[in-house]
């Protein structure tokens, strides 16, 4: 049994930022204020009036909308068509577009999948520790708690440092292992609709949030602990008391 709780306590850590992360990303993407803040900021309407479609503010809060209906609907392909002038109809992404958007669609969905096998995980394993033994668990639910905190934190310094470094070529080499073609370089509106400095606050956004999550985290498990702490209870880990399903 021993290595069981190990394995459980040790599970339950890397699934803290996994779950931090799934998190931040469903709420960004089903969000409007987010696609439509960052519209206006890199003045994407005028970029596309510029390659020969005018839309207006609340056009473009439509199109974030249409985004956000189209990655929770079961629809393989995304199909925007508008109108201009009044009368002509316009598929707003040509074929290689949409197939990237399929693409984008398909790891969004794993995103889904993992943040509800996480967040069971964690939940199972939290009310276990909590309510195992009479709460004996609790002192190494903090701990893990805790410790899960700091690799979500550690994590999202080395995402900071890429980023800082070289935000270029981490967006370029993310791409490179997320997808399996180029469409996701395709000309066309998509890159005007979403230009890389959208994807950069989306980043930064991201791993603050994520952090955030962290610190919250960590910060409610190290008071549980202090406090214990100073009842004279002794609060060091053990490897062989862990919680867990």
């Amino acid at each position: 049994m021993k290595i069981l709780t190990i394995i459980a306590r040790g599970l339950f850590i890397i699934c803290v930022p996994v779950l931090a992360f799934n998190i931040t990303i469903s709420w960004a993407v089903n969000s409007t204020d987010f696609y439509t803040h960052r519209f206006e900021k890199y003045d994407v309407r005028q970029s596309l009036a510029d390659n020969g479609l005018s839309f207006s503010a609340a056009d473009m809060k439509i199109i974030a909308r249409e985004f956000i209906r189209y990655f929770n609907s079961s629809e393989e392909l995304i199909h925007l068509i508008v109108m201009q002038d009044g009368k002509t109809i316009v598929e707003v992404f040509n074929n290689e577009e949409i197939l990237h958007f399929k693409d984008v669609k398909g790891l969004f969905r794993l995103n889904y999948y993992l943040l509800a096998g996480t967040f069971a995980y964690c939940l199972a394993f939290a009310l276990t520790s909590i309510f195992r033994g009479r709460g004996k668990y609790r002192l190494e639910l903090a701990w893990s708690t805790l410790t899960g905190s700091a690799l979500t934190l550690g994590i999202m310094l080395l995402l900071g440092i890429g980023i800082w470094l070289d935000f270029d070529h981490f967006f370029y080499q993310f791409h490179l292992i997320s997808f399996s073609n180029d469409y996701w370089s395709a000309a066309g509106n998509m890159l005007l609709l979403f230009p890389l400095g959208f994807w950069y606050d989306a980043i930064i956004y991201c791993a603050v949030t994520i952090a955030l999550i962290a610190i919250v985290l960590g910060a409610v498990s190290g008071i549980y602990l202090s406090y214990h702490r100073k009842k004279g209870e002794d609060v060091t880990p053990s490897p062989d008391a862990a919680g867990g399903p």
